[in-house]
């Protein structure tokens, strides 16, 4: 049996390039998960990894926590290698210390929105078959409502400054709770505190994954409404890693750079960015746990000479309009990239003027780990999304799925080795989402220009974009339709300063009724998510339908 003891001793990660001779430099290419850890720690030990709150721990106390959070996984909670671990963490230091332990420790990781409602976190706990959650207190109460109607057998519960030096451990976390109120009640059965975790020193053995097993079960909609675990190997994930790294040639000086981490790390952009790549490579990421605050969040940033900003539309316009943000010192940012959702020309027009930085658009989805394609400093044409990444194949394809013209706008369907194994459970959903060569159709309409670039011009699909956060409208509406007094609902995209898209619902209601538009809205929230909300109702006679019935979305936008 082929087994990997703790602490590891990996054998050298082997170096690889592509052709182009912009990619020659030689970066790692991991064969999993836990190799990729194990030779980050050894390799930048003395380097910063993570600050949060104004506490930084180094790749050797990183290395330390993990591997005791791995230790107890196994030895003290009899967790076996592949066992689903759910993580509903914000962007605090325990996200990396459960994240690396959790791979450590051979299991699989399920990242969990903490805005889920308890309908939400219910569906995804059941149907990733998890047996551990990690969460944070503050957003705790809602899982506790429904995990004993789950699989999960262990809970393990952290306050925000759990791996804070005392007494600034205890200041934070009493001002969190008694002050600002900021954690509602909660109970678990056999609760168990994060940092009782991190004292169990035992050694044990970990089976070394094979490529084509699962690492991460990573959530996404469906135009069902239901969320799909996407079944994301160790083969997807750590070539995405080499596939981005290896994108933007000699644009850092590894073990040196500062990435300011201020998208939620539980989302697949950001958590390959920071979570992976930086880390990898011995990146210093600046942890943001609300970017909401802005006046919190730019007296961070006034704290550390950052080098790269990864971030979205919605986030850079917030921040340029943010007097305090116009006042920093930008000189030492080398690289500013957005995803998410489409960058407009006026924001990167702004930004490139107030900071003297680029920014990079780069395109994915949680099927493809996520990264497809990219703009590169040295190959860039504002509000596209650049050119394929290493080793990827991208087709444009019209209604019949043949190849378009170039400059036709057709599906992009994409190959390559970061391509998702499957949806969890769901045969029919990834037959119909990849075909028997192994191209993936994405649902989005691009077109290509005589210069090789891509840009996304549509979706083929009704998803919904809400500040990065995809939402789909079956979902709203069912919700919406559950109560008494609406009779249809249907809900479609609207553009929106602030979050790029927001959701509009239309609705018919029962004869008679007086429902308005704040009682609706405030249903709405008690099963669904802030972003997902709709942010304006429309009260109409009736909805345009099809000859068969089906409401129109179309007419309604």
């Amino acid at each position: 049996m082929d087994t990997t003891s703790h602490p590891a001793n990996p054998s050298s990660a082997s170096g690889q390039s592509s052709k182009d001779p912009l990619r020659a430099q030689v970066v790692p290419r991991f064969e999993n998960g836990i190799e990729l850890v194990e030779e980050t720690f050894k390799q930048y030990k003395n380097e910063s990894a993570f600050t949060c709150l104004g506490h930084t721990l180094s790749y050797a106390e990183l290395d330390r926590l993990s591997y005791r959070f791995a230790s107890y996984l196994r030895n003290d909670l009899k967790l076996k290698q592949g066992d689903v671990i759910a993580m509903q963490l914000p962007n605090i230091l325990q996200f990396p210390v459960a994240l690396y332990g959790a791979i450590r420790a051979g299991l699989v990781v399920s990242n969990a929105n903490p805005l889920y409602t308890d309908r939400e976190i219910k569906h995804q706990l059941n149907d990733s078959g998890a047996v551990a959650l990690v969460v944070l207190a503050n957003v705790a109460s809602e899982a506790a409502q429904i995990i004993d109607e789950t699989g999960v057998k262990h809970v393990i519960v952290t306050q925000i400054a759990d791996l804070h030096p005392f007494p600034k451990r205890q200041l934070i976390n009493f001002v969190v709770k008694y002050v600002k109120r900021l954690v509602k009640p909660f109970s678990f059965k056999n609760q168990i505190a994060f940092a009782d975790t991190l004292e169990n020193r035992s050694s044990f053995e970990v089976t070394k994954p094979a490529p084509d097993d699962i690492m991460m079960l990573q959530y996404t909609g469906g135009t069902t409404g239901v969320a799909k675990g996407a079944m994301l190997t160790h083969r997807n994930i750590t070539s995405n890693v080499w596939q981005l790294i290896s994108h933007l040639p000699n644009a850092f000086e590894w073990g040196k750079e500062k990435f300011v981490a201020c998208l939620p790390l539980y989302h697949i952009y950001a958590f390959n960015i920071h979570g992976l790549s930086a880390f990898s490579r011995g990146g210093h990421n600046i942890l943001i746990p609300n970017p909401r605050d802005m006046k919190a969040f730019i007296k961070t940033l006034e704290q550390h000479r950052f080098t790269v900003f990864p971030a979205l539309n919605t986030l850079f316009n917030a921040l340029l309009r943010q007097e305090d943000f116009l006042k920093l010192d930008f000189s030492s940012l080398k690289v500013t990239c957005s995803g998410g959702m489409a960058l407009t020309k006026d924001t990167a027009t702004r930004w490139e003027a107030v900071t003297g930085s680029t920014i990079l658009e780069g395109y994915g989805l949680t099927e493809t780990c996520p990264v497809i394609a990219s703009c590169r400093p040295d190959k860039y044409k504002i509000c596209t999304i650049g050119i394929p990444i290493a080793e990827t194949e991208i087709r444009l394809v019209d209604s019949d799925g043949r190849d378009v013209p170039q400059g036709d706008a057709g599906e992009l369907l994409v190959r390559g080795p970061q391509v998702m194994k499957g949806y969890l459970n769901r045969p029919d959903a990834t037959a119909e989402a990849i075909s028997e060569d192994g191209f993936f159709a994405t649902g989005d309409i691009a077109v290509q220009d005589s210069d090789g670039y891509y840009k996304i011009v549509d979706r083929k699909k009704d998803m919904i974009i809400v500040s990065g956060f995809n939402v789909y409208p079956n979902e709203v509406e069912d919700i919406a339709s559950s109560h008494p007094e609406v009779l249809e609902a249907a809900a479609v995209g609207v553009p929106h300063d602030s979050s790029g898209e927001a959701v509009k619902l239309f609705v018919v209601k029962t004869a008679g009724s007086k429902l308005d538009e704040q009682t609706l809205r405030d249903f709405c929230r008690e099963d669904l998510t802030a972003y997902k909300v709709p942010k304006f109702v429309e009260f109409r006679d009736d909805l345009p339908k099809s000859a068969v019935g089906k409401v129109l979305r179309k007419e309604l936008r």
